[in-house]
């Protein structure tokens, strides 16, 4: 079985450009709002707790823009898994109309940082094996 991480969001005023479709910049910043989400509530890993010692950046994005999203629509929001490394965690999502159309899909690919402020430098670190569990509940399994 296959679990989703799956939020929902209103296209609002804020979101939308003079002809009244999403900005494309507007989509990434709903994609960090998932990512942001999945870490908080499914993971139990708050950003606002995780930047107190350690971070976890965006290391690579790949997007297609399929169909636009227009002001009052709502978008349903999912994320999943596709590869699990050490300090890496590869996911796939997708953002749908109300007809279930995609809007958006892609790949993202954050990485577990250390902030070390003797040398000032940030470098990778090895997920916990309790973060690595909550992570894999979110692994899509092939048929």
């Amino acid at each position: 079985m296959n679990n989703y991480f799956i939020k929902e969001e209103k296209i609002r005023f804020k979101h939308v450009d003079y002809a009244g479709i999403v900005f494309y910049p507007r989509f990434l910043e709903m994609l960090n709002d998932l990512v942001e989400d999945w870490f908080e509530e499914a993971l139990e890993r708050p950003f606002s707790t995780i930047h107190e010692t350690n971070g976890i950046p965006t290391v690579d994005l790949k997007v297609q823009f399929k169909k636009a999203a227009r002001l009052g629509e709502t978008l349903t929001k999912s994320l999943w898994v596709k590869n699990l490394g050490g300090a890496s965690v590869n996911c796939g999502f997708r953002f749908a109309d109300e007809n279930n159309k995609t809007c958006l899909e892609g790949e993202v690919t954050v990485v577990n940082v250390a902030f070390n402020e003797e040398r000032n430098d940030i470098k990778a670190e090895v997920f916990s094996e309790e973060m690595k569990e909550k992570i894999s509940k979110y692994l899509f399994q092939e048929s």
